[in-house]
């Protein structure tokens, strides 16, 4: 009999949770999940990146506003936001003197740039989906809210969020809903246009037509005539991804901006 590899069933039988029961998350298990988080690869083993856990009540109301009327995050156990973060090691440089060094030597004290930004960003991604498996392993669902990236004004002063952290991606988690309904996973693309080797592959039409044939859409967005015209207007009439963006190039702007 075949041996069942129990990590691939799980990553392969994942899906979001949004409802949860009324079952509390250990303090034990939360710190199971944390500490798994935090042996995710990084970067250098800079770890470039901040774990925020929001328990404060009207802070995860407030939550609640700022992402889209998600409700869902108030009932939430656990609620886990992580950020992109070189303000740490900006702080540790210089209360090193880093910058007396470099001026001492006639270098220019150099401030994190875009490749810092991308690369703290993937520490934090990297950090929470491996807060997503711990958990899941514990039988403990998660979802993932992008949302976060939203209102960043309101979230830069409610955490105290300084210039270097920018907040990437938050989790809640939450043991389900007894349920007798089968489990239902949402499909995935054809691997053929996922998975590529040795170099990229544009698709043809016909390829994108097989690619997206078995998602249906009852009635398409007005103006369009076809999936991916939907899924353009879609897109672009979005509150929440015209806020995304908004809020996004304040970020970055911030963390690019010349000293003052």
């Amino acid at each position: 009999m075949k041996e069942i590899n129990q990590t691939l069933e799980l990553l392969n039988n994942r899906r979001t949770l949004r409802s949860y029961s009324s079952k509390k998350i250990a303090d034990e298990d939360k710190q199971k999940i944390i500490k798994a988080a935090m042996r995710a690869p990084t970067g250098s083993n800079m770890m470039m990146y901040s774990i925020i856990e929001v328990d404060d009540p009207e802070k995860k109301a407030t939550l609640v506003k700022t992402c889209n009327n998600l409700h869902f995050i108030e009932k939430a156990p656990l609620v886990l936001i992580f950020a992109a973060d070189m303000q740490r090691t900006y702080d540790y440089y210089e209360k090193s003197g880093a910058k007396e060094m470099v001026a001492e030597m006639g270098l220019e004290y150099e401030r994190p740039l875009e490749g810092d930004l991308l690369v703290a960003s993937c520490d934090a991604l990297i950090a929470a989906h491996t807060a997503c498996i711990a958990a899941e392993s514990m039988g403990i669902g998660s979802c993932y809210i992008g949302d976060i990236l939203e209102h960043t004004e309101v979230h830069r002063e409610m955490f105290k969020l300084p210039r270097w952290v920018l907040p990437i991606t938050m989790l809640v988690f939450g043991y389900p809903k007894r349920s007798n309904k089968p489990l239902h996973l949402s499909p995935r693309f054809d691997q053929k246009y996922i998975h590529f080797k040795n170099e990229y592959k544009q698709l043809s039409k016909e390829e994108f037509d097989d690619m997206y044939k078995d998602v249906q859409i009852s009635n398409y967005r007005p103006g369009a005539i076809n999936l991916g015209q939907h899924f353009y207007m879609d897109f672009i009439s979005t509150v929440f991804v015209k806020e995304i963006n908004r809020s996004s190039k304040i970020m970055v702007d911030e963390w690019m901006k010349e000293e003052d």
